[in-house]
């Protein structure tokens, strides 16, 4: 081998062994965009499924708030509605620690509509769903709004649920709660 080719194939290596390093280095950064953005994925997610979690957890709480509500209404005969609005906290989790605080505005009867006639075939009457009454004469199918308003205790983030009931009312009880 003459000095020269010698000469070359050195200098040859040691181009070689830049490159490499440069290529190592463009390799460490695309791991490095690859890890943060795995990251950040990662973290959206997790956000994503906890705010999923609260708003299914807030819709149960504001049915239980809602089903109270109606349940309390209806034992009083339906006769008279409640004049303020009901506040309660919900354990969800059975931690004995209050995860949400339900606010149920008053119920808002917003339409009514005039039934007659038995309403059962064969001309038998039938009680309807805890009204108290039977359906022989007139009676009312009445629609109510109920608004709960759910917040989570610890991060103070509300979602508020408006739900729509249908009730039957008999003559007497219509005038004093669905003017």
């Amino acid at each position: 081998m003459t000095a020269l080719h010698r000469h070359r194939m050195h200098a040859s290596r040691r181009g070689q062994r830049g490159i490499t390093l440069i290529v190592g280095m463009i390799m460490l950064l695309l791991i490095s965009i690859l890890v943060t953005t795995t990251f950040t994925l990662s973290t959206t997610n997790a956000k994503s499924v906890g705010n999923m979690q609260f708003r299914d957890e807030a819709i149960a709480a504001a049915n239980k708030g809602i089903e109270q509500t109606i349940s309390t209404v209806l034992d009083t005969g339906f006769t008279t509605l409640p004049t303020a609005a009901t506040s309660f906290t919900l354990d969800i989790n059975n931690d004995t620690t209050a995860d949400y605080t339900i606010s149920i505005a008053v119920p808002a009867c917003v339409q009514s509509t005039t039934m007659t006639g038995s309403g059962v075939s064969g001309g038998s009457s039938a009680s309807l769903g805890g009204a108290g009454f039977t359906v022989s004469a007139t009676y009312y199918n009445t629609l109510w709004e109920l608004v709960a308003t759910v917040t989570d205790a610890l991060s103070g983030t509300s979602i508020e649920i408006h739900q729509g009931v249908r009730i039957a009312l008999s003559e007497t009880q219509k005038p004093l709660v669905c003017p």
